[in-house]
């Protein structure tokens, strides 16, 4: 197997404001690395781990193009101490997983991305961290949740969401990505659900041509 292609997986512990988080690390045996990337994770009380299936494949397609790639369960989810907060301490946990990243790489900057519950928390911190210099959101909930946070950041942005995403009106989606600044990116993936389900193969391509852009 090529060297760059080999994955090290590292599974550990951070230690997090309201106890340990569980995370998993992506590396490979390569040089100093461009970028880093975090994945957030949906809803914890609906089921939303590290490990959901659209987690995993954006932590795929970054990882496959060079990237490490830390995931980690938020408080009460997992393994992970603590309990819910309602989005709140939750950006502490975000923040903490950043820190993390920027002591392993010192210097590197971080791709910051999230789905659903995940985007609303994670893009919430990283639009704010000069540390984190992309942002990526999928299945933003925009129809529960506002996402005006984003508004002046001149970060590059890309959004993918379903068309037949319960949570992510497709009107209500183009009008808050009308209002954002340059760069930004939106994708939407005909015919799919606020899992992508059968259609993840179009969030790797999007997140490869982003990022190849």
């Amino acid at each position: 197997m090529d060297e760059a292609k080999k994955v090290l997986h590292r599974s550990f512990f951070l230690p997090g404001p309201a106890g340990k988080l569980e995370a998993q690390l992506w590396t490979s045996p390569t040089a100093q690395p461009a970028m880093t990337a975090l994945v957030c994770h949906p809803h914890p009380l609906y089921g939303g781990t590290m490990h959901n299936k659209v987690v995993f494949q954006a932590a795929k397609s970054l990882h496959v193009m060079g990237l490490p790639v830390l995931r980690f369960n938020f408080r009460g989810a997992g393994l992970s101490e603590g309990t819910h907060d309602q989005g709140r301490g939750e950006r502490e946990d975000v923040r903490c997983a950043i820190d993390f990243l920027s002591g392993e790489f010192p210097g590197v900057p971080v791709v910051l991305a999230g789905f659903s519950f995940g985007a609303s928390v994670g893009l919430r911190v990283g639009v704010g961290d000069a540390r984190v210099t992309r942002l990526l959101g999928i299945g933003i909930p925009v129809n529960d949740a506002g996402f005006s946070f984003l508004r002046g950041s001149t970060k590059p942005k890309l959004f993918v969401v379903g068309t037949q995403d319960e949570f992510a009106a497709r009107e209500r989606v183009e009008e808050l990505v009308r209002t954002l600044e340059e760069p930004k990116r939106l994708v939407f993936v005909e015919q799919a659900d606020h899992f992508l389900t059968g259609k993840l193969d179009q969030l790797d391509r999007a997140i490869r041509e982003w990022m190849g852009s």
